[in-house]
């Protein structure tokens, strides 16, 4: 099972391998930060209860979108919980994200 995934992921057929959606890269900003929140939020359900097929365009669709993401925000700032060190340093109970 490479990947995690069921033997049947392998099986192949080219007319699965069409992107949907705009390319990641012609979104402004706020066109990949929707895009980003939607496919956040049906991640679940995808993985849970979608085919094969779905799944695997689901993870190539968010692969898109994130790696954008990543490209346009080098510098994102990341919080000190979200780290192995904060991790550690993190008490029972504490969010690993800060609030506003």
């Amino acid at each position: 099972m490479p990947g995690g995934y069921p033997e049947a992921m392998n099986e192949h057929d080219e007319r699965d391998m069409t992107m949907t959606g705009v390319d990641a890269a012609r979104l402004d900003d706020q066109q990949l930060m929707k895009e980003l929140e939607t496919i956040h939020r049906t991640r679940h359900d995808t993985l849970l209860y979608a085919s094969n097929d779905a799944l695997r365009a689901h993870n190539d669709r968010m692969a898109q979108l994130e790696g954008e993401f990543l490209r346009r925000n080098p510098n994102r700032p990341v919080a000190a919980g979200r780290t192995r060190e904060g991790a550690r340093e993190r008490g029972s109970g504490e969010s690993a994200t800060p609030r506003s």
